[in-house]
């Protein structure tokens, strides 16, 4: 694939925007307010009240003194301030690469707390400044959460912006066909993550005005890879992302000829639904290799893992208890059969159990789904209907919110599931698995999972596959808690629920 930017676009810009027209700064928005700008308020917000509390807690209202020099905790305050924002800012909190998406933002500002921690153990040691334990204790951890929650409000806030157009770089990709398809559908379907695709530059391009649909959006083709620094002024392009392998020195080539645009030059690996924490680039040879770590599914994490797990259905069936009487009564008024409704499926290493749910359909439905195949309307293994007629009046509203899935708890609490996880398939399902597919397996099936956040019964078999197995290959404590985060907003909207 050649990427030398020698040639001159051979389409005109995305949107009917000249060539001369100012283009876009990255992470420009409404009020053209950077987005750092809010997480930089926010930040200060969130110590401005750790502090407040930490005095509190410590010292009461007191005006308490250092001991020795008659230097108020006011002062401490105000040093303590831009402390926490520097350090934060040191530790790369405040890259645009990294707000609005992924977990490695929160990850900086964890290493972030740390820091400080040093800088306040040396000023203890160098300045023999007598700081008080307590009061020190409770600011760093409060400061943390604080830091953490309120960047989560933010990012809400920025994702938002984003699937408006605000708060976006304007991304051209570079490639072949597949490969340009392929990239661009994981970025459409994230239109959160801030990359708006105008244009695409894909080899054997035809004449002008050709245009490819990825996902929901369709997008111009603009011209070949020889095309790419004219259609960069075309497209009012703020990052280019080439998405195959090109010849030697042509990356550089292209990246010098782009130095003076201010515009971003990315590298989409092949491998996109293996990239993240298990990839690392390691310099061989004067040369950076992309390094693919094995996922694990042993050690200290699964530990923590399974305690989380039961530790929260315990808690999780003690406070919804009333919850699980109201609906008992609600089944057993609405139509004749048991409460529960017990079906095989398949867990981890294939072993089978017996999922519990609250029944909400008619006894002897599954007898009945012979007869309503040809109807069915998902596709892939997957049976599901809209409007099924074998579902009672409960519950249809049992589904809305997910009700039904509570009793899994059950599951989770004998080791069978897992609070979060892929979907719990059907032996009927495996049966038909391919190879790769079989990976779904290698951990627990889950109450709630990346396919229970992304649409449920709106997704197509495809999709529940791939995100199922990033999943499997990605897991972490950390994306268990984003989940589950997740899960109360996806339950409140019903999307894909039915």
């Amino acid at each position: 694939m050649g990427v030398a930017g020698s040639r001159p676009a051979r389409a005109a810009p995305a949107g009917g925007a000249s060539g001369g027209a100012p283009r876009l700064r990255r992470g420009d928005g409404p009020g053209n307010i950077p987005p750092v700008a809010a997480y930089v308020a926010a930040d200060t917000a969130a110590i401005a009240v750790s502090l407040g509390i930490a005095h509190l807690l410590r010292f009461g209202v007191s005006g308490a003194l250092l001991p020795g020099p008659n230097v108020p905790y006011v002062l401490i305050a105000l040093v303590g301030l831009p402390l926490w924002l520097g350090v934060l800012a040191l530790a790369g909190c405040y890259d645009r690469r990294i707000l609005g998406v992924g977990a490695d933002e929160y990850r900086r500002v964890l290493n972030g707390g740390v820091h400080f921690l040093a800088v306040v153990a040396l000023a203890h040691f160098l300045g023999r400044l007598v700081i008080a334990r307590g009061y020190v204790g409770v600011l760093i951890p409060v400061a943390l959460v604080l830091t953490l929650l309120t960047r989560y409000g933010v990012r809400l806030w920025v994702q938002h912006h984003r699937r408006k157009g605000s708060y976006v770089n304007r991304l051209l990709l570079v490639g072949t066909p597949s490969a340009v398809v392929e990239v661009g559908q994981h970025l459409v379907r994230s239109e959160w993550s801030g990359f708006l695709l105008v244009g695409l530059c894909i080899d054997g391009a035809g004449e002008l005005g050709e245009a490819l649909t990825i996902g929901h959006r369709t997008v111009p083709v603009v011209g070949t890879p020889d095309d790419v620094v004219g259609a960069v002024a075309g497209c009012r392009a703020d990052a280019v992302a080439i998405t195959t392998e090109s010849k030697p020195g042509e990356l550089q080539r292209l990246s010098a000829e782009l130095a003076d645009t201010d515009v971003a030059l990315l590298v989409a690996p092949a491998i996109a639904d293996v990239a993240g924490p298990r990839t690392v680039v390691r310099d061989v040879a004067d040369m950076a290799l992309l390094h693919v770590g094995e996922p694990t599914f042993t050690g200290p994490q699964r530990v923590v893992k399974e305690v989380f797990d039961r530790a929260s259905a315990a808690v999780a069936l003690l406070v919804i208890a009333p919850v699980f009487v109201l609906v008992a009564l609600a089944v057993k008024l609405d139509s004749r059969g048991p409460v529960f409704y017990r079906q095989v499926r398949v867990g981890r290493d294939g072993h089978r159990f017996k999922m519990v749910k609250f029944r909400t359909m008619v006894v002897g439905a599954d007898r009945q789904r012979v007869d309503l195949e040809h109807r069915n309307e998902a596709d892939g293994l997957l049976f599901k209907l809209r409007i099924d007629p074998r579902v009672t009046r409960t519950g249809r509203l049992l589904r809305r919110f997910s009700i039904d899935e509570l009793p899994q708890v059950f599951n989770v609490l004998r080791g069978e599931m897992s609070m979060v996880g892929p979907r719990p398939p059907l032996p009927a399902e495996v049966d038909l698995y391919e190879s790769h597919v079989n990976r779904r397996l290698l951990v627990k099936p889950g109450i709630t999972g990346l396919w229970q956040v992304s649409g449920r019964s709106d997704l197509s078999w495809d999709e529940a596959v791939r995100l199922d197995l990033y999943y499997v290959d990605h897991w972490s404590p950390t994306m268990d808690l984003t989940i589950m985060a997740k899960t109360f907003s996806a339950v409140v909207r019903g999307a894909g629920a039915y």
